[in-house]
């Protein structure tokens, strides 16, 4: 799969830092306590600057987590395996976006803090990380079924119940692991699952 990140210039790169003063914000006192006036503070701006680029804090949540989470696929894909199969390098990269989302301390501190930040994505609409890591899931299915080497199927079914099994690993895995059984267990078993459901 291809990259979700673009190269920037100046207003992106100034937009990135009002980002990394939100990020910081919310690392350290929760979402809740995190206002638009606290970000200025911290990025070392007006607050007028910070408010002509984000009306309220849910607008500039959205943008955050939609570079965060870009930046976690990212990370993923950096550790593909070029030479490796279609099919392992596919399930590779979104076990691993899995594996990093359950470790990224922004997503950690989100789900401790303020779930219900959450709860939007799972029951009432798609964001737009969902959407783009679709894309890319779509995309690499297209691909690999005209190699042969993924089963024939709409590839946007397809992808899209990837991705619902993926959120079950990514918020319930904790849920699963105890003496019995580990996180890297059930990785693997994701892995088996995906991988026996995309070949031909």
């Amino acid at each position: 799969m291809t990259s979700l990140r673009h190269n920037g210039d100046d207003k992106t790169e100034a937009r990135d830092a009002y980002l990394d003063a939100a990020r910081d914000c919310i690392l350290d006192v929760g979402w809740r306590r995190t206002t638009l006036t606290e970000v200025a503070r911290r990025a070392g701006v007006s607050r007028m600057t910070i408010y002509r680029t984000w009306t309220d804090m849910p607008q500039l949540l959205g943008d955050l987590m939609t570079r965060e989470w870009a930046g976690v696929v990212a990370e993923a894909l950096a550790e593909e395996d070029p030479d490796a199969p279609t099919v392992e390098r596919l399930v590779g990269d979104i076990v691993g976006t899995v594996r990093r989302l359950r470790e990224n301390e922004l997503f950690v501190r989100i789900v401790d803090l303020d779930p219900e930040l959450i709860l939007p994505y799972l029951f009432s609409r798609r964001g737009r990380s969902q959407d783009a890591i679709l894309e890319l899931t779509v995309a690499a299915l297209r691909k690999a079924q005209a190699e042969g080497t993924v089963r024939d199927g709409n590839p946007v079914v397809m992808a899209r119940a990837m991705l619902l099994a993926a959120h079950g690993f990514v918020l319930s895995a904790h849920t699963m692991v105890d003496d019995e059984v580990s996180a890297e267990e059930l990785d693997a078993e994701l892995i088996r699952a995906l991988t026996r459901g995309l070949l031909p």
